[in-house]
């Protein structure tokens, strides 16, 4: 075995773990990839003979590529106002497929997920290399060019945008799906009173893509608008076939038109009420997701 097959191993040895850091960084799956594989090239191109610890080297090399790429998303004018919801990762309710599993370890949410969007990149960095890979301030610090204690105030302005936020779902998933069922039976049925019952008081929906009913919203907050909201895309009659599933890990729901997905619903259920909602409808971002059979 040459040296660039066995760097090429030890790199693979990695590439989970750096797929999901990068993950967690950009919420997008395309872009983590692209992530891991500039941290490949730029560790195919160095003298790898310095580097002691190669994973800590490597997580580090993944989180200022991200860093860059999150600068340059929020710099450019020209992406659509508001914020995109990240890839849902889609599993069958019997579980999530090892690969997968990887980049959901520590409860890593949908909402978790559009949360983290809405915080300034450093703050991001320092609280998802920190907070969720437990990686040293000092450590962090050169990356985001500040001293390590204020790299460590970043991360802790980070958790304070994060408090309150229904960012964490109940950890009984079967309780998960009876809410979600119930959510779906009273939509179904027209029901706004049985509707508002397995909301929370705060809940926010939040949607992308597809043709929204006249009257609804991209964003809403408060139990009676997102049953009315509920009550509108019923009334339009638009069909499709709605399975069970895992989405990020927390009982959600796809709808599907001719086996093909139109709409992925993911919910995040606190304390036995649904506190978040996140619906993706775009076709195109629909179709590049990698769905596993729902049955």
């Amino acid at each position: 075995m040459d040296e660039h097959d066995w760097l090429a191993r030890r790199f693979e040895g990695h590439r989970t773990h750096l797929r999901a850091v990068a993950y967690r960084m950009l919420g997008s799956l395309s872009e983590a990839d692209d992530a891991v594989q500039e941290a490949w090239l730029r560790l195919s191109r160095s003298d790898s003979d310095d580097v002691d610890n190669l994973g800590g080297w490597l997580t580090t090399v993944v989180g200022r590529i991200c860093l860059d790429m999150l600068r340059s998303r929020k710099s450019r004018p020209e992406d659509p106002v508001g914020a995109q919801l990240p890839d849902p990762i889609i599993g069958r309710e019997g579980g999530i497929d090892p690969e997968h599993q990887a980049l959901l370890a520590d409860s890593v949410g949908l909402a978790l997920l559009v949360v983290l969007d809405t915080l300034d990149p450093a703050e991001r960095l320092a609280f998802v290399l920190h907070d969720m890979f437990a990686l040293p301030f000092d450590e962090i610090a050169p990356i985001v060019g500040r001293s390590s204690a204020a790299t460590r105030q970043l991360a802790s302005r980070a958790r304070r945008r994060l408090q309150g936020s229904p960012t964490v779902p109940d950890s009984d998933l079967n309780r998960q799906r009876e809410v979600v069922d119930a959510f779906f039976a009273a939509a179904r049925g027209g029901d706004f009173d049985a509707l508002v019952s397995v909301l929370d008081p705060d809940v926010i929906l939040r949607a992308e893509g597809g043709a929204a009913p006249a009257g609804t919203s991209r964003f809403v907050r408060g139990a009676a608008t997102v049953a009315s909201q509920a009550l509108m895309f019923r009334a339009t009659g638009a069909g499709g076939v709605a399975r069970p599933a895992l989405v990020n890990g927390a009982a959600g729901m796809v709808v599907t038109k001719d086996g093909v997905p139109t709409t992925v619903f993911a919910f995040t259920v606190v304390d036995g009420k649904i506190a978040a909602i996140d619906i993706l409808a775009d076709p195109d971002r629909l179709a590049a997701l990698d769905f596993e059979p729902l049955g």
